[in-house]
């Protein structure tokens, strides 16, 4: 094994640690810790019943940490290392914060055999959008880009 993989496994068995003991106090079984280099930065644990916060995801309350803690919304030069493939959300929130790489252990269909549907959510968004359960619907106002002009025209903006 390399030093790298070797690393990755260490971050890795943390990530899954952390899952494990967050469901013996009550939490969701999903862990996730993000790295730059031999740092940890952040680590995170599913909160979502104990703050009633449907995005309160391991990997999206790390990344929140993280964020914090280097001071930008972009986390160049790290890792998340998460328990299990990131659901659409999760990975969504980690494009986002750009990352480096995302390793996980546990994939989709583990998460679904133990009752969570993150495959679910993969499959939905490969059918159209007239299918999907809840109606997502796009309609035009006048001025709907109105925003996006004005933030075109600020020579100051933080470019995302």
């Amino acid at each position: 094994m390399t030093a790298t993989a070797a690393t990755d496994q260490a971050w890795l068995d943390e990530a899954v640690r952390l899952a494990a003991e967050n469901v013996t106090t009550g939490g969701g079984p999903f862990g996730a810790v993000i790295v730059r280099g031999d740092e940890l930065i952040a680590a995170g644990v599913n909160r979502v019943v104990p703050t009633l916060d449907p995005t309160a995801h391991a990997e999206v309350v790390a990344i929140r940490e993280a964020c914090h803690r280097v001071g930008d919304f972009r986390l160049n030069g790290c890792v998340l290392f998460s328990s299990c493939e990131p659901c659409p959300l999760c990975l969504a929130a980690s494009l986002w914060a750009r990352v480096d790489r995302v390793v996980f252990a546990a994939d989709r269909n583990d998460a679904a055999d133990a009752g969570f549907n993150d495959r679910d959510f993969y499959d939905l968004f490969e059918q159209p959008k007239q299918t999907w359960p809840i109606p997502v619907l796009q309609l035009s106002t006048p001025g709907n880009t109105t925003p996006f002009a004005a933030w075109l025209s600020r020579t100051d903006r933080v470019e995302y």
